[in-house]
């Protein structure tokens, strides 16, 4: 009969063995790419703006777009994030934080957009002023992933209705509608939250683009977008082609949350 001691040490040394087995089991693999994704030109993640440039005169209300490179995603604070994943924050009048261990402030120099969003409407007076993006991760620290600073006018507050400024959709964005790949196609949600599909958050969504050659040859290339990314770079053969954009819900992540929005484009 073994002692309990000797049973003691059994157990420890099986567990010490499905430890070890554990710590040596490699983790899930991702989702493969289609063959048509391919890395960005610039290795360097940022963010960015995607209607306003340094030097832009504007009139507020204004409404600003903003975006997300490098593959990471958006991913609401309501929630931690996985892998490359962050929120927005807009940076009004101020240089990047010397201390990125630090979270950033709620002031109206630090606007915070923790549910997801990929817009704003700027209500600012009259002056100059210089903005910048900054993306943070759930506790509000900063991740090295920025814009470069718009320094730009406001020359007139107008009486516009800010709430008219916003509509609930989709936009696909093409930096030219005929290029030479890589062709960087950029995704856009107005009044709807995005985030990757693993958080199971409600009233949100990720993105799915379909690529489907107008010639008919060849079946349409289809890429969801789980983990909040907005944007992906392709190359696909020379030719002809209809995008369409679409938004599913992340607790199903079959359900529509917004109509889809198409796009035609030519690869050379």
């Amino acid at each position: 009969m073994p002692t309990r001691r000797a049973i003691a040490a059994l157990g420890l040394l099986g567990c010490l063995i499905l430890g070890s087995a554990a710590a040596q089991t490699p983790p899930a693999a991702a989702a493969p790419l289609h063959p048509w994704q391919v890395p960005p030109p610039r290795l360097s993640a940022e963010a960015y703006f995607t209607n306003l440039k340094d030097g832009d005169r504007i009139e507020t209300p204004y409404l600003l777009k903003f975006g997300l490179s490098g593959g990471w995603g958006l991913a609401p604070i309501a929630q931690a994030g996985q892998g490359k994943s962050g929120h927005h924050h807009l940076l009004v009048n101020r240089d990047l934080p010397l201390d990125f261990k630090k979270a950033l402030p709620f002031n109206d120099q630090y606007i915070h957009f923790g549910k997801g969003q990929m817009e704003t409407v700027l209500t600012l007076p009259p002056g100059e002023y210089t903005l910048r993006m900054l993306l943070a991760d759930q506790q509000h620290l900063p991740h090295f992933v920025f814009s470069k600073p718009a320094k730009i006018t406001v020359t007139r507050k107008s009486a516009t209705d800010p709430a008219t400024l916003q509509k609930k959709g989709l936009e696909i964005g093409l930096d030219a509608p005929a290029a030479r790949p890589p062709i960087r196609v950029r995704f856009h949600a107005s009044l709807l939250n995005v985030a990757q599909m693993a958080q199971k958050l409600a009233d949100t969504g990720h993105f799915r683009l379909t690529v489907s050659p107008e010639s008919g040859n060849g079946a349409p290339a289809v890429m969801d977008f789980i983990d909040g990314q907005t944007e992906v770079w392709l190359a696909p053969p020379a030719g002809r082609y209809t995008l369409k954009l679409e938004m599913l819900d992340n607790l199903d992540g079959r359900s529509a949350r917004a109509e889809p929005v198409t796009a035609r484009l030519e690869v050379r």
